[in-house]
């Protein structure tokens, strides 16, 4: 392990990949405090409004393939940059819309667009190159940006309140662009031995025991050169594919989108009901550090038991009726973003441990798919539901039921068995961590 610098660049780049995060789920995400505004100020009906973050989902899903293809290819910094200049100058220009075609243009097509270029797909495929045995961790650290993403919710309410949701968007907009591309430019790197070093900064050398240790440890899956055509021909491949539509899909899009919403239906202030759905980002947060769990007991065992989290959390929902249940909101939202957190974070990993390899971002882009199909399903159908019944409950089952389907299908996937944690374990230089 000599001639390893102490201080592994690596985690520059997840400071970077969790502030790219942060920035453009921000973009996103608050949607959920806007959506009200849009409403109360044109007079939409609010399926149509929320049909806005439909289409945002659709187009992200759609154009994560072609990312991947992209970041498999071309240098990262470009397709970073380029991905957040076409985000933040669509949000600025929402300040302009008045019409909804107009949303759905600037938010719903270009800022998705743009967020594909300059989030998970393309952070994934960088984390991938530069960890290996503390993926998961990894993957958690950089994922924690989504969290704070949900958190800046009340920030972004602030700003609508006193200086109006059209200024509200050119700030947002513009901040992303002057905080995210000058870091993108100067310090990202794509891969470990551009700066001299190793995956994990830890050199693994070649010796008679490591060897044998592989031979023993490592299953035909681990020896397969993936592709995506490779993939798509596994079962594992569209169990995960289901998998990412419930819990990402189906269940996630619906708590982001509509949560803030649901709170106000139930008496909560504007401010109040931001601040419930802020518990939500905490929660996550905190849910993407336990992913490094998995790194050493495997992936099932914080797959399951997060989603179960979630469901049990996201039921309580049924129960809130008044702001003297603003306790129970903020349980609800913490317990919810905490178990997703674990799961989601610990399902990027899984994707990368069993299909890594120099088509890892075109596989990983294709399974983003399955989460833009549920994600654009269910903002839209919540939103139309409540214009016809006057009720989210038919919404929150729905997001309920997608994660206990969720938990069922990652035992039915059993990564551990293709790819066992312990394999990598057992390939640690000695002293390691």
């Amino acid at each position: 392990m000599t001639g390893q610098p102490r201080f592994f660049y690596g985690w520059v780049i997840v400071v970077i990949a969790l502030t790219l995060m942060a920035v453009g789920y921000t973009l996103r995400n608050t949607f959920a405090v806007f959506y009200p505004v849009l409403v109360d100020e044109f007079g939409w009906d609010r399926g149509a409004t929320a049909l806005m973050f439909s289409i945002n989902v659709v187009v992200y899903g759609i154009t994560a393939p072609f990312v991947g293809r992209l970041v498999d290819r071309f240098n990262p910094r470009v397709v970073l940059s380029a991905g957040v200049c076409i985000m933040g100058g669509a949000i600025a220009l929402c300040s302009l819309a008045t019409e909804q075609w107009q949303f759905y243009l600037l938010y719903g097509v270009l800022a998705a667009m743009g967020l594909s270029m300059a989030a998970v797909t393309p952070l994934s495929a960088l984390i991938a190159r530069w960890f290996v045995r503390r993926r998961a961790l990894a993957f958690g650290l950089f994922n924690m940006g989504f969290g704070l993403s949900l958190l800046a919710s009340p920030i972004v309410q602030s700003l609508i309140s006193n200086l109006g949701h059209r200024q509200a968007y050119v700030t947002i907009g513009l901040l992303a662009i002057l905080i995210a591309v000058p870091l993108v430019v100067l310090f990202v790197r794509r891969t470990p031995e551009e700066k001299g070093t190793t995956p994990d900064g830890i050199p693994v050398p070649p010796s008679p025991l490591d060897g044998s240790v592989r031979a023993r440890m490592e299953t035909i899956w681990m020896r397969t050169d993936w592709t995506l055509r490779r993939a798509m021909a596994t079962r594992q491949f569209w169990l995960m594919f289901a998998f990412n539509l419930c819990l990402m899909g189906l269940a996630q899009q619906m708590v982001i989108a509509h949560s803030v919403y649901l709170f106000r239906d139930s008496g909560f202030a504007p401010q109040l009901a931001a601040n419930s759905f802020s518990f939500y980002g905490v929660g996550i947060t905190i849910g993407y550090l336990f992913a490094f769990l998995s790194d050493r007991f495997g992936r099932e065992r914080v797959l399951i038991p997060g989603c179960l989290v979630a469901a049990a959390a996201t039921s309580m929902l049924f129960v809130i009726r008044d702001p003297s249940h603003a306790w129970l909101a903020f349980t609800s939202m913490f317990f919810c973003g905490l178990g997703m957190g674990a799961a989601v974070t610990t399902f990027f990993a899984t994707v990368a441990d069993l299909f890594q390899g120099r088509n890892y971002g075109t596989i990983q882009g294709f399974m983003v798919m399955g989460f833009s199909i549920g994600g654009a399903f269910s903002p839209w159908f919540a939103g139309y539901m409540h214009d016809l019944t006057g009720s989210y409950s038919t919404s929150v089952a729905i997001a309920v039921s997608a994660l206990v389907l969720a938990s069922i299908l990652v035992a039915l996937i059993a990564p551990g068995k293709l790819r066992p944690v312990a394999a990598l374990n057992a390939l640690r230089p000695e002293g390691s961590s």
